[in-house]
């Protein structure tokens, strides 16, 4: 049977890669990828945010944690005081066991939902699938829980205190609401992304776990940009209110897949390209490599048809930090590719990327109003925020006259502003704080972690909240519910690379 090794193509790449590994240009970068490790290693600002803090290092023992731990895992324990009780009808039993034996794979009922949910077309979609799908992965969990009690529980410790106090600040968020019934439903996709994060740094157990889930996302990937493919080849009409035509003269228009908005749909594509990159980077069998590398090529190229400028700055720079956590010493090499590949950006995309200081673009100065009504509401309500939702501020801004613009206001179209005005100060503090240490742990691990498939998909999963952090300074991704829960899926998945990185330092410290 053919195989890829032994094809032309394969025997080429294996000749050049021979000739490059003897080449002066290999040397100079292999020095300059040296150099660079050196300073990371011996850079004092790079000392103080890897170092643990005092917050985080209290938290696995302090009473809070140790509370919520025994909370969610409550459920989990009364259903195993009732196998222990009647152990033999269980074990006897076809049904429980099967039970059991599926809740022990949540993880791999977890991909499968995530494909299902993710792919629905916008027009029939329903916030409640999400809830629903995370509520039954959450009781299948609880099912495995029953029997392996003593290893299989809700990982609280994990999650963090920083992710736990934006939860928190969430319900404040609607009990302190200048509008409770307006911010009341909003309570329900952060409830989503709860479980989701729960269930995922719970579930995973090793890096065929972390694997399959970043193979769910994959096919998230590959799906929703072969119908962005789709409606450029059939055309996409221009909409007015996503382009401005004096500024982006001959710009085509903007695929937006089934998410209903070009920016939305290339959102969950800076989450999930880097995933799939580090799925395509770890798979043992070529097969799986070349077809990861398609998906990825089919990605890459349906963000680029959403010519959404914040989320290109966004994946440029989760794919830097992915470089830069994965291998250092090819950040030279990165550089020259990037630079190299400049000139062959279609001239669309080129333009576009240059319209990115244009002030004349209204899709630019749009934005100088919704800050400044922003700002307003954090002066009027720095502590407690206007309330959850962007119902509630919408109805904040408009009573009190905060916003001077044409255009309706939907959002502050900053992540950061965003969650302050929603979420007060507790919650635009507990989310950058989550962010940091998640991000901030994960690039530890990596550094003191040897090859492997949990590294490599924990470099990719830090490297997408980077981009969408980056992103976020432009837009609001939680503005659509399906990507926020898409945002933590990434969050969670990064909690749990991070977690099996130490695990495996731990093993080969102990041997």
């Amino acid at each position: 049977m053919f195989s890829i090794q032994e094809s032309t193509l394969f025997a080429f790449w294996t000749a050049l890669c021979a000739v490059y590994e003897e080449s002066a240009l290999h040397r100079f970068l292999a020095a300059a990828g040296r150099w660079c490790n050196r300073q990371i290693d011996s850079s004092r600002i790079l000392a103080v945010l890897c170092r643990e803090g005092a917050v985080a290092r209290a938290w696995d023992g302090s009473l809070t944690c140790r509370g919520l731990s025994f909370l969610v895992n409550l459920p989990g324990n009364l259903l195993h005081r009732l196998y222990t009780a009647f152990s033999r009808q269980f074990d006897q039993s076809m049904f429980a066991s099967l039970a059991f034996a599926m809740g022990h794979e949540t993880a791999i009922g977890e991909s499968w939902v995530i494909m299902a949910l993710w792919v629905i077309p916008f027009e029939r979609w329903n916030n409640a699938y999400n809830l629903l799908g995370f509520a039954a992965l959450l009781l299948l969990f609880y099912a495995g829980s029953m029997r392996r009690y003593e290893t299989f529980r809700l990982d609280v410790k994990s999650v963090g205190p920083y992710a736990t106090g934006m939860f928190l600040a969430v319900v404040l968020g609607v009990v302190l609401s200048a509008y409770p019934s307006l911010s009341a439903r909003f309570l329900m996709y952060h409830t989503v992304c709860l479980l989701c994060v729960l269930v995922t740094v719970s579930a995973v157990r090793n890096a065929d776990d972390l694997k399959r889930l970043a193979a769910g996302g994959s096919v998230v990937v590959l799906v929703s940009s072969l119908y962005a493919v789709y409606q450029r080849i059939q055309g996409v009409e221009i909409n007015k209110s996503y382009v401005d035509l004096d500024a982006n003269a001959g710009m085509p228009g903007r695929v937006e897949s089934f998410f209903d908005n070009p920016n939305t749909f290339a959102q969950v594509l800076i989450l999930l390209l880097p995933i799939v990159l580090g799925l395509m980077l770890c798979a043992k069998r070529p097969i799986f490599k070349l077809i990861a590398a398609g998906i990825f090529v089919v990605g890459a190229g349906a963000l680029g048809m959403t010519y959404s400028r914040a989320s290109w700055v966004g994946i440029a720079c989760a794919m830097a930090v992915a470089v830069f956590l994965w291998k250092p010493k090819m950040i030279p090499l990165f550089i020259i590719g990037c630079l190299l590949a400049i000139p062959l950006l279609p001239s669309s995309i080129l333009n576009r990327v240059l319209s990115i200081t244009n002030t004349s673009d209204s899709s630019t100065s749009s934005r100088v109003p919704l800050y400044q009504a922003a700002i307003a509401t954090i002066e009027r309500a720095p502590v407690t925020g206007a309330g959850l939702g962007t119902a509630a501020v919408q109805a904040f801004i408009k009573e009190n006259n905060l916003y001077h613009a044409k255009a309706p206001f939907v959002h502050a179209h900053n992540i950061y502003l965003q969650i302050w005005i929603e979420a007060g100060l507790l919650g635009i503090v507990s989310f950058v704080g989550a962010m940091l240490l998640n991000i901030k742990n994960a690039a530890r691990a990596v550094r003191h972690c040897g090859d492997s498939a949990a590294r490599t998909l924990t470099c990719a999963a830090a490297s997408a909240l980077c981009g969408m952090l980056v992103c976020g300074l432009a837009d609001y991704p939680w503005n659509y519910p399906r990507v926020m829960s898409i945002f933590w899926f990434v969050f969670a998945l990064c909690i749990a690379g991070t977690k099996l990185c130490r695990q495996s330092e731990q093993e080969e410290e102990s041997r």
